[in-house]
């Protein structure tokens, strides 16, 4: 097939769907983590409609920006205006890629303001059912492509933490034991935050390539 991995910088999805064989191509506006010849540095919105040599695309996995998106920074816009205005930018491109001409989609997201001003997520997923360390609800809004089978034998088991209330939860190592995430600032938080998981990036190739 022919899959267009839209905002990837990491390469992480797009060499997960080349491993089985298929014509996969990352685009982004940052040049690619693994200098692939496979990638094309730009606005994605100039290839949705035909790829590299004319091809179009059977399959799109888009990662818009989640800055202005998350639930996490959405408090902020009633005292900010220009970043409510980002807000209605992001959501409007979210909507473009939701509109691109391609045969089937994944948009992947943290939990933010696409569920209630677009529409609601078909699946929510967090990194520990496939493998990983970590925990992030991950929302996907499909397009004629099945929810990611979960495998139990897969998961990746957290430790438990009791809290001052007797209460026992379960943490990963990206959470502190009261749940916020270990990253503290730098310029690249985002960046590193914005990572796809890598057994999730095999999800994505294993299910819908």
């Amino acid at each position: 097939m022919d899959v267009l991995i839209a905002c990837e910088f990491s390469g992480r999805v797009r060499e997960a769907f080349r491993r089985r064989g298929h014509n996969a191509w990352s685009c982004d506006l940052l040049p690619a983590d693994d200098a692939s010849p496979h990638h094309l540095v730009g606005d994605v919105r100039d290839w949705l409609a035909r790829g590299p040599d004319g091809v179009t695309w059977d399959v799109m996995v888009a990662h818009p920006p989640c800055t202005y998106l998350t639930v996490s920074g959405l408090h902020w816009n009633t005292r900010d205006p220009a970043r409510a205005r980002e807000t209605e930018s992001a959501l409007a491109f979210v909507r473009e890629l939701m509109a691109a001409p391609v045969g089937a989609y994944a948009l992947e997201n943290p939990v933010g303001c696409i569920s209630s001003r677009i529409r609601k997520p078909d699946q929510i997923v967090q990194p520990y059912q496939f493998g990983d360390d970590a925990s992030k609800a991950t929302c996907l809004w499909l397009k004629n492509l099945p929810k990611l089978r979960i495998v139990p034998a897969l998961r990746y088991p957290g430790r438990m933490v009791t809290l001052a209330d007797g209460k026992v939860v379960e943490r990963w190592s990206n959470q502190t034991d009261s749940g916020q995430n270990r990253l503290g600032p730098s310029e690249d938080r985002w960046k590193l935050r914005s990572l796809t998981y890598p057994g999730i990036a095999e999800a994505f190739a294993e299910n819908w390539g």
